[in-house]
């Protein structure tokens, strides 16, 4: 393997040598916080933040790493050096998971170290999104954690086995390219449950599935004059704006075939939508009813629901001057793009791997893939997507960018050290990136000509 991860020796100064915590923030900062957090009583001896972190980045994102496995990379980085297991093991508590929290939220609010990605945030900001300031996607993964913790998270059990879950939500902005949310919570709550704690701000316009769908929901992102679209959900009644009677759905798109009118919801502010709906081809519908009776486990939908397949069905509080349906359907199709990022932490940085931890070590661990990831997605996919857009007329794959900087773990600390160098200086890398994380040249648009289109 290439140079480990927590050391990278700059072109420029050969004995200089820097962990990705020390690339990413000052280096003062990251002491104060360790002193602030708890982690640093005195002048550490063996076992110093800098490498324990990036100890603990490095082994976390190429599988579940044991404290033996993180004092032999602190050792081997520091010629001999190295601490015990059972000292690795004494450091793994609260104080580290409150520190690497920090990191975390201070690297997502960009509070960053200038000097060496000084570039990253002069290049970060999108043109505007028409209307918009933020377009926000939201959606959770699954990942298994180890049997012993199911009492505090919970999952899936019956008479024979149990699996232990947890739920991570995530939030994903389309015009900065940036995640701007995480949690890490019980497999109990769900994405209703979830729902309601996502910030909303004026100017915002949020796309989630229908498992975040809940009819107050709608009302708070009009009291917040923010705008969203969700799908038509199973079981939501449709009022008449004048007599306020409940609208047949299933009649009024036999009759009508398209639809676009506006409604109320059946809430206690009985909110106002509009609502809009445009049939399908009959394979997509067949495929659809397909789906549902799988979902279904045996018991078979009703057959109103069955009919209701035929049409793509949109609930949004966007007025129709704004968005026809088929600006809306563009534009819930961006909400795919957390499910490429959740692909790519699934298939390129062992994200559901973890062995039998305690809870303190499970959070520590999880945190510093999400460290990596949010480096990933907001610093270096960022930057760089602007930079060989603008060189070479080239878009950069998100999916081959996090598999490249976590196949030879290195990469990430180059990928970083080119964001202060200029283009003349910073060439041979932007080759290296232009060859193995850009889209093919193809017919076939990617995500990131229909972003620009629909924006």
């Amino acid at each position: 393997m290439d140079q480990p991860l927590i050391q990278l020796h700059c072109e420029h100064n050969l004995s200089k040598s820097i962990t990705i915590g020390e690339a990413i923030f000052d280096e003062s900062y990251l002491l104060e916080l360790a002193k602030t957090s708890g982690f640093y009583k005195r002048t550490p001896r063996k076992i110093d933040i800098c490498s324990l972190l990036a100890s603990i980045c490095a082994e976390g994102i190429t599988g579940s790493p044991s404290c033996n496995d993180l004092a032999i990379s602190i050792e081997s980085n520091n010629q001999g050096c190295g601490p015990s297991r059972q000292a690795v093991h004494q450091r793994m508590g609260d104080s580290l998971e409150i520190f690497v929290h920090r990191l975390l939220e201070d690297l997502i609010a960009r509070r960053l170290k200038s000097e060496h990605i000084e570039n990253a945030d002069s290049t970060s900001e999108s043109e505007p999104f028409a209307n918009y300031n933020r377009v926000l996607v939201q959606d959770s993964t699954v990942i298994k954690l180890p049997g012993h913790l199911f009492a505090e998270f919970s999952g899936v059990s019956n008479g024979h086995s149990s699996v232990c879950n947890a739920r991570i939500q995530s939030t994903y902005d389309l015009i900065t390219k940036r995640l701007v949310n995480f949690s890490i919570d019980p497999y109990s709550k769900n994405d209703l449950t979830a729902a309601p704690e996502l910030p909303i701000e004026t100017g915002d316009l949020v796309l989630r599935d229908r498992g975040y769908l809940v009819l107050d929901e709608i009302q708070r992102h009009l009291d917040a004059g923010a705008d969203c679209i969700y799908r038509h959900k199973t079981g939501i009644l449709y009022l008449d704006p004048q007599t306020l009677d409940p609208i047949d759905l299933t009649m009024r798109l036999r009759q009508s075939g398209h639809l676009d009118i506006n409604v109320l919801l059946n809430n206690k502010a009985q909110t106002p939508v509009r609502l809009v709906a445009a049939p399908v081809n009959e394979e997509t519908a067949n495929i659809r009813r397909m789906k549902a009776k799988k979902e279904k486990s045996g018991h078979n939908p009703s057959q109103a629901v069955l009919d209701l397949m035929d049409w793509t069905i949109y609930i949004t509080t966007i007025p129709l001057d704004r968005a026809d349906f088929g600006k809306l359907l563009g534009l819930y199709g961006l909400r795919w793009r957390i499910e490429v990022i959740f692909k790519a932490w699934k298939s390129y940085m062992n994200f559901d791997v973890l062995h039998r931890v305690s809870r303190c070590q499970m959070f520590i661990i999880l945190k510093a893939r999400l460290l990596v990831v949010t480096c990933c997605t907001n610093i270096l996919y960022n930057s760089l997507e602007k930079t060989l857009l603008r060189k070479y007329q080239a878009h950069i794959s998100i999916l081959k960018l996090i598999n490249f900087v976590t196949a030879i773990p290195s990469n990430m600390l180059r990928a970083i050290y080119s964001l202060s160098l200029n283009d003349s200086q910073a060439d041979d890398f932007h080759q290296t990136i232009l060859r193995y994380c850009c889209y093919d040249r193809r017919k076939r648009r990617n995500f990131c000509q229909i972003l620009e289109e629909i924006a």
